[in-house]
């Protein structure tokens, strides 16, 4: 199943892009729907293509979902294109599209996941989720005034 949303962010592509490299960013609009800590200590974001990285997950911060683990295949100005999984969701395909507006960003975020018999509820969960993180983008970047 597939969970698609897009937003218009009111910040530049580039500031977005320069947010999506830091650990803190992903921590913040997660919270408090998901969290994520590095496995290894002192470690934030090791994003680019090729790299894997794995985070204790929790929904709702307090229930634990397992080690989440990205591999990123593409990251770049325009984007970003991860492989995800852990132990209740082998496939968390996720997709972020930037296309430059000027001072604007659209912002897409498309996941494709596949859980058995859970992929229901989690696509549900997945679809809240994402509103949820977008919303808490737009906050964030307007709080930069």
């Amino acid at each position: 199943m597939i969970v698609r949303r897009s937003s218009v962010f009111p910040a530049p592509r580039e500031e977005v892009f320069t947010r999506l490299q830091r650990l803190e960013t992903l921590q913040y609009i997660a919270a408090p729907y998901a969290t994520f800590t590095p496995v290894e200590k002192n470690t934030g974001l090791s994003w680019k293509e090729g790299a894997v990285s794995s985070y204790r997950f929790r929904l709702f911060g307090l229930i634990p979902f397992g080690l989440h683990t990205i591999r990123i295949e593409r990251f770049d100005k325009n984007g970003i294109q991860s492989r995800e999984h852990n132990r209740h969701v082998p496939v968390w395909d996720h997709l972020i599209v930037l296309e430059d507006l000027g001072d604007k960003t659209k912002y897409t975020d498309e996941v494709e996941i596949h859980a058995g018999w859970k992929t229901v509820f989690i696509w549900l969960w997945a679809k809240a989720f994402y509103a949820h993180r977008q919303r808490k983008w737009i906050r964030l970047l307007q709080a930069r005034t």
